[in-house]
């Protein structure tokens, strides 16, 4: 057993292996291929729920970030898998970590019109004043994309 074993049972979506791996080098939680991407950045880019959970029963950093800063919680958030973003912010997901473009899971749930990932950010406390790199908060992404429903929910 190689130290790439988990992030392949995970890029592969084999819940078992997973398991078994995670039983006997549990150090694995935690390391990164050359992208930066974690077990649970795949699992989480996968949106495979249950792989998800055994990663985060071995407590893994879920505020890690891939070489372009995104985060697990990023990925849900543009994808707008509700219940993955409820996972991770049970579990600490720092919900106003920037990017290297200084996006942020809220930014990417407006950019791409996900009013109840948006709900569920707000009701957790996420920052609506911070700006990308661009200098816009996720009102002028609303506003500039025309998204009305979240547009009302940012009022």
């Amino acid at each position: 057993m190689n130290n790439t074993d988990l992030l392949k049972a995970v890029k592969n979506q084999k819940l078992n292996e997973v398991k078994d791996i995670l039983k006997h080098n549990s150090f694995q939680i935690n390391m990164k291929d050359e992208r930066g991407f974690t077990p649970l950045l795949y699992a989480t880019y996968t949106d495979n729920v249950q792989i998800v959970k055994i990663l985060l029963e071995y407590n893994p950093d879920v505020n890690t970030q891939d070489v372009t800063g995104n985060t697990a919680l990023m990925g849900v958030s543009f994808k707008g898998n509700l219940d993955m973003v409820s996972l991770l912010l049970s579990n600490d997901a720092d919900i106003n970590l920037t990017n290297n473009k200084g996006a942020t899971a809220l930014i990417y749930a407006v950019c791409f019109n996900r009013p109840e990932v948006v709900k569920l950010l707000i009701e957790h406390n996420a920052d609506v004043s911070l700006k990308d790199q661009d200098g816009l908060t996720v009102k002028d992404h609303a506003e500039k994309l025309g998204f009305e429903e979240i547009k009302d929910i940012l009022q």
